[in-house]
């Protein structure tokens, strides 16, 4: 099954407007499998099976999970498929397999990665103007910075606008303690590849560790990282290409959400 498990993710699109274009010509595998289950826990953890085979990622290891409930959600995302196996719908799968392949592998550079959007982290900057938004933010956003203070020690600078301002060293130092270390345990890579994932997708470190930490639910990040888009599209309409991408980035943090909560 090398071939068939490499075409389907190593030609995944990097991006919602990539995969919209390579959707105008899609080269989709038909699914070959009646079921798709879990097997025994071994040396990578619980193993993804079709029909009793194992599947491998794109580097050729085992597509397996450190708990039981992740490699069920995982088994689950592919018996979903349907006539054809389409890596668009298969957010967890591509995530794991980023996670097997990438992040276990190489976990340092990940974590700095998160730790230099800690240094300019979207909670920090606030506008002065509409007055329902300026509310809007403190309503969401001091909650998450309040958490970060007391639970990390970590106290962070506001400023309005956009200009940059440098964090207290200490505070940087202490938040970025909390980041996973991707390393010492079966879990880890798995959870510092979702606060990855959480981060890039919302633009800020601390709403991905609030996340992890059981501090906000998914719903309550996601819309904490939405603030001023939501505001703009209740003003000036929503459009038709930006909603499809926000539901693709939706479905990425959901995955990633979902890990975070199973290993928490």
């Amino acid at each position: 099954m090398r071939d068939i498990f490499e075409d389907i993710f190593v030609s995944e699109p990097p991006n919602p407007m990539e995969a919209a274009r390579r959707a105008m010509r899609p080269v989709l595998r038909r699914r070959f499998y009646d079921a798709a289950t879990v097997g025994e826990a071994g040396e990578a953890g619980f193993p993804v099976l079709l029909d009793g085979k194992p599947v491998r990622t794109p580097a050729r290891n085992p597509l397996a999970a450190p708990v039981y409930g992740l490699a069920e959600a995982l088994a689950a995302e592919w018996m979903a498929q349907q006539e054809v196996i389409d890596p668009a719908r298969m957010p967890l799968s591509r995530l794991a397999n980023a996670i097997i392949d990438g992040v276990a592998a190489a976990p340092g550079p990940v974590r700095a990665g998160i730790e230099k959007y800690l240094a300019a982290d979207l909670l920090f900057y606030r506008v002065s103007a509409p007055e329902g938004l300026v509310a809007r933010q403190a309503q969401h956003w001091d909650p998450v910075l309040d958490w970060a203070r007391e639970a990390l020690g970590a106290r962070f600078q506001l400023a309005e606008g956009v200009v940059h301002v440098a964090q207290p060293e200490e505070a940087l130092a202490a938040a970025g303690a909390a980041v996973p270390r991707g390393e010492g345990g079966a879990r880890e890579p798995w959870r510092l590849g979702a606060v990855s994932v959480v981060t890039t997708l919302t633009g800020s470190a601390l709403l991905a560790l609030a996340l992890a930490a059981g501090r906000l639910d998914a719903d309550a990040a996601w819309t904490a990282a939405h603030l001023d888009e939501d505001w703009n599209m209740d003003l000036w309409g929503r459009d038709a290409l930006a909603l499809e991408r926000r539901a693709f980035h939706f479905a990425e943090f959901k995955a990633a959400a979902l890990v975070l909560a199973l290993l928490r």
